[in-house]
């Protein structure tokens, strides 16, 4: 038996399918900042509307 809601972990496993657009690395979701980052890249994508917007001239610079 599944624990959870369907819908969220669907959504979490197409996020996870995602990879960054400059190195091909894994992308890591951030849930609370609702942002994929891109650790070797230095980047994290923002995700608006539950939408992961994967344009680097969008994406935030990490410190």
């Amino acid at each position: 038996m599944s624990t959870g809601d369907p819908k969220l972990q669907t959504e979490r496993t197409m996020l996870e399918a995602l990879v960054c657009p400059q190195t091909q690395a894994t992308l890591e979701y951030d849930a609370a900042a609702q942002e994929l980052i891109s650790r070797p890249a230095g980047l994290a994508f923002p995700i608006r509307d539950g939408i992961p917007v994967m344009l680097i001239d969008e994406a935030r610079k990490l410190d």
